[in-house]
């Protein structure tokens, strides 16, 4: 072998020359880099993290390898006991501070300021919601959108996001009597940040076809959590005994999101199912009860006609669209719904109310009470879901509380039927 093939031979055998500026995966493994960005051959070919996607101030240093995630911080639960805390030189790495194949998108601040970040019992809640929640909430064809689109648009938008944490607290608040206090106080806490979000976009006016849908949405978590929340004393939905009803502000409310963007919501993902067309279901029992109701409100109708005169009208109108009510929803009881199914039948009558009608009812004027006592009816068919029980007698008894006695005679069917087992 001659000198030349010989110095051939030995410049072949010669490693590659590192590179100054080469990723840090090939500076570790002792390889030469090309230095493509933003990821070099090596690394692309090897299916691993490359130094040049990252920012170079937050490069690793020469010879370590590239982060592979992110880590979000939860901030520990308020209700943690002390003995159960772990040791400070322990905090970095207990369950309190998860790793996520994440991109640079900041955490979600639910109730302290920037980079606290959500706390371990939010997504504790936010899981159950998700798996449980959800469910209670509407009938099977409803699913989706509170189990997938309700919490996507958590994410984005805040308000839906409190308010889904805020029902969540509350269910469990029911199914878990002996922690009620502390899920209460932690749906209270999240309740007030998700009304704030929905009232400072209706005050704004900055209602549109942007963010339309999520309102309404929010508004009607905002309904579901005031039932959840339970009845209390002198607040009887569309009165109060000592003064402006809560309710009528989220009455209000709703009513001027559907006044000004009904057709765009109700588009999508919240388009209504198409009615199914049954035949008329024949139920002897409920045909009976729905009978008895449409006659004592037959009877209500010839009381207000012969002793009202100024607002005969007006008692008459809300009276027929209540018989319409009864009558939708025992066409769906007959049909074997869940009692979710009845929500449009029960609130959505107080939705309609004329705003005189609802003048009439904070006056706690008591023809408009008695009318309302029968509505009440329709609460008790209702009874069966978590967050509505108990409020037919809650109201009942607040309208007989406020009925001049020359009246209760009139309220006698409402209660007899609220009164009995379903």
């Amino acid at each position: 072998m001659d000198s030349e093939q010989l110095q051939q031979k030995i410049r072949s055998r010669r490693t590659h020359r590192k590179s100054r500026l080469g990723c840090g995966n090939c500076k570790k493994r002792r390889v030469k880099c090309d230095e493509k960005k933003p990821m070099c051959s090596n690394c692309v070919q090897h299916s691993i993290d490359c130094d040049f996607q990252f920012p170079a101030s937050s490069s690793p240093s020469e010879g370590s390898t590239p982060p592979q995630t992110r880590r979000f911080k939860f901030r520990p639960s308020k209700y943690q006991s002390q003995t159960s805390s772990p040791a400070p030189e322990q905090a970095s790495s207990n369950s309190r501070s998860i790793g996520v194949q994440c991109d640079s998108s900041p955490t979600i601040d639910f109730k302290g300021g920037p980079g606290e970040g959500i706390s371990l019992p939010d997504l504790s809640l936010f899981h159950h919601f998700t798996t449980s929640t959800y469910c209670t909430l509407a009938a099977e064809e409803a699913y989706p959108v509170w189990q997938i689109h309700v919490p996507r648009w958590g994410f984005s938008f805040p308000s839906i996001m409190h308010l889904l944490i805020t029902l969540s607290a509350l269910h469990l608040a029911h199914l878990n009597p002996a922690k009620q206090a502390e899920y209460i106080h932690e749906a209270d806490e999240h309740f007030t940040f998700g009304v704030r979000s929905v009232t400072s976009v209706l005050a704004l006016d900055t209602l549109d076809s942007t963010n339309c849908q999520q309102i309404y949405i929010a508004a009607v978590m905002i309904c579901f959590a005031y039932f959840a929340r339970g009845p209390r004393d002198g607040e009887y939905l569309v009165f109060n005994a000592k003064g402006k009803s809560e309710w009528l502000v989220l009455l209000h409310g709703v009513r001027t999101i559907l006044s000004q963007k009904q057709p765009e919501i109700f588009t999508g993902v919240l388009a209504p199912e198409k009615e199914k067309q049954n035949m008329d279901i024949l139920n002897p029992e409920l045909d009976t009860e729905l009978s008895r109701h449409i006659h004592r409100l037959q009877e209500v109708k010839a009381m207000v006609s012969v002793e009202i005169q100024a607002d005969s009208d007006l008692y008459v109108q809300v009276v027929d669209d209540l018989i319409g009510c009864f009558d939708g929803a025992y066409q769906k009881r007959k049909a074997g719904i869940v009692p979710q199914d009845l929500m449009p039948f029960t609130v959505g009558w107080t939705f309609r109310l004329p705003e005189m009608m609802i003048d009439r009812l904070e006056g706690r004027e008591p023809v408009a009470l008695v009318i309302l006592a029968h509505w009440a009816i329709l609460l008790r068919y209702m009874g069966d879901v978590w967050f509505m029980r108990g409020w037919d007698q809650h109201i009942i008894l607040g309208i007989r509380a406020c009925l001049p006695p020359a009246y209760h005679a009139w309220i006698e069917w409402p209660e007899e039927v609220i009164a009995s087992e379903q």
